[in-house]
């Protein structure tokens, strides 16, 4: 979604173009896959980083273009909604003290957008869901001026021809209407970048689809929405709803444009963003100059896959990059902001090192469970965390199912296993992997902690006063830098 787009409104002419354009992109991309050596280098991970702009009193602070001019700074770009803003880490090979890495320049950038912040009587936050966040927050009035977001805004109204419908329940029942996507600005995510050599492609993907699960259970940070308690991780059902852009009206066939996935992929990342090409309209119809295969240019820019693919919003997402040589990337989008740098790291370390080790291990895992039980264990992580019950191969043609706390910490040494034969540091690896386990022990993701926190608000607070106190709180603790199994709930 790099590219910049001039216009907000697309003519039939201009999708035809578009969809030629992507035939064409699919040829090209076919052709240098099939060339020696392409792609191929160490593994290298990378980090992007949604925040929430949040003002003394803890409501959405909508100053994110005055922020990051004052910010200076490459890395930090704009989102959908004007209380957002986004940081981008820049990769740095897995080998070694990586997370060390990527944790120090994530904490510096955060150190430098909370100084521009401050210049606006402005704070920054990493949640998942703002638990302040009103209806109020999220219409179109709060929708970043730039014509990529109206244009996209555009789009997806095009092919939906109706109002967006959010419907979620968990302890409480949301249920609201909406008329475009400004909904999914009341989402920050962690996304998480995994260069791969193209070879390697599917076994690495299958692997990241069936760890997220159990990731994503231990990791959840968004137990609440417009005054709702809902799910553990809310982001997966709301982002997925706020973008859906299959109209009411007629066949519903396709899968959501959110979603894990069809099934286990069995050819490469040539397969995936194919079926990205086939299934899902364009949003976003903008031609470049630039043509797949012009001559001279290698690697081919592909700017109309790669504009595609970023309206494609899989949890795990197959990422072509003609930068670095060119090469090949999964993006792995399904955990939220937070609660700190120190849980982030940790839950990456996690993420990265089972899918590893998952790679490593006979595909036959990928005939003995099947794909649908992999996507409902993704989101019942997603609704219920470490209460979830989960499907997980056992060998043969075999698999189990387990509840999530005592998945999450049996898998633990394959973590570490992947984490260092791929040359990450065994101290590195021990310590954040100890902070997996001992949130695992205690039961306190930060979903929990939110949930502990707001009870005990509520027993002394109104509705409203209740959330603002959770936030405080949340912030208090965050500001100390500790993982959230070791913040105290208070009675």
């Amino acid at each position: 979604m790099g590219r910049a787009i001039t216009k907000e409104d697309f003519d039939e002419q201009d999708y035809a173009r578009f969809g030629a354009r992507l035939d064409e992109c699919l040829r090209e991309l076919r052709l240098t896959l099939e060339r020696p050596g392409f792609g191929v280098g160490p593994a290298t991970i990378g980090a992007e980083l949604e925040l929430f702009l949040i003002d003394d009193a803890g409501r959405p602070l909508p100053e994110n273009q005055a922020v990051c001019a004052a910010a200076a700074d490459d890395r930090v770009t704009l989102e959908l909604s004007r209380f957002n803003l986004e940081l981008n880490a820049t990769p740095t090979p897995l080998a070694g003290h990586s997370f060390s890495t990527l944790g120090h320049e994530l904490e510096s950038l955060l150190v430098k957008v909370a100084g521009a912040a401050s210049g606006y009587a402005g704070r920054i936050a990493m949640i998942g869901i703002l638990p302040t966040l009103t209806r109020a927050d999220l219409g179109p009035e709060m929708v970043t001026d730039m014509t990529r977001y109206h244009a996209l805004i555009n789009g997806l109204r095009r092919l939906r021809q109706g109002a967006v419908h959010i419907k979620i329940e968990g302890d409480d029942r949301l249920e609201l209407t909406n008329e475009d996507i400004t909904l999914e600005g009341a989402n920050t995510s962690y996304q998480l970048h995994l260069r791969v050599n193209p070879d390697d492609f599917a076994r690495v993907y299958n692997a990241v689809q069936l760890a997220t699960a159990p990731v994503l259970a231990v990791s959840g940070n968004s137990p609440t929405f417009l005054g709702r308690r809902l799910w553990a991780e809310t982001r997966v059902a709301l982002f997925k709803q706020a973008v859906e852009d299959r109209s009411r009206s007629g066949p519903r066939r396709r899968p959501a444009r959110t979603a894990l996935g069809t099934g286990w992929i069995r050819g490469g990342a040539l397969d995936l963003l194919t079926e990205s090409v086939r299934l899902y309209p364009a949003v976003l119809p903008a031609v470049s100059e630039r043509t797949p295969g012009a001559t001279g240019s290698w690697p081919p820019p592909l700017d109309e896959l790669r504009l595609h693919q970023g309206t494609v919003w899989r949890w795990n997402r197959a990422i072509y990059d003609p930068g670095s040589g060119g090469h090949l990337r999964i993006e792995m989008r399904a955990l939220p902001a937070g609660p700190t740098v120190a849980d982030m790291m940790a839950n990456s370390a996690y993420l990265i090192g089972l899918t590893l080790w998952l790679a490593d291990q006979d595909q036959h895992w990928t005939y003995a469970l099947p794909f649908e039980r992999a996507d409902t264990s993704f989101h019942r992580a997603a609704e219920v965390g470490l209460a979830a019950d989960l499907s997980w191969p056992t060998g043969g043609d075999r698999f189990r199912t387990v509840p999530a706390a005592t998945l999450v910490t049996e898998l633990i040494p394959a973590a570490r296993h992947g984490l260092t034969q791929a040359g990450v540091a065994a101290q590195e690896a021990d310590e954040l992997l100890d902070v997996i386990s001992r949130r695992a022990r205690s039961g306190q993701t930060g979903a929990a902690w939110q949930r502990a926190t707001l009870a005990a608000a509520m027993k002394h607070h109104g509705p409203q006063d209740a959330f603002a106190y959770l936030l405080s709180r949340y912030m208090q603790c965050a500001a100390t830098g500790q993982p959230v199994h070791t913040w105290p709930v208070p009675h």
